[in-house]
């Protein structure tokens, strides 16, 4: 569950720094529908892998200082 949590997390933030790249070219340049698209889709990809794989990150790092406590 770790590794999965590790590499949603990954997917995820690298999904936000495309839609933040998208954003940024589209703003130095001309905003066309298809930027508009890259952003919004990364952004809600990125989000919906985020949520659950902070949360499961936080349940497994749990779970390591219950077993190295005892």
């Amino acid at each position: 569950m770790g590794r999965l949590a590790r590499t949603g997390k990954r997917v995820g933030y690298s999904l936000w720094l495309v839609a933040i790249v998208a954003f940024t070219l589209g703003m130095a340049t001309t905003f066309r529908p298809a930027m508009t698209t890259i952003v919004v889709g990364c952004l809600a990809t990125g989000s919906a892998l985020l949520a659950p794989s902070i949360v499961i990150a936080y349940g497994v790092r749990a779970a390591d200082r219950e077993d190295r406590n005892g």
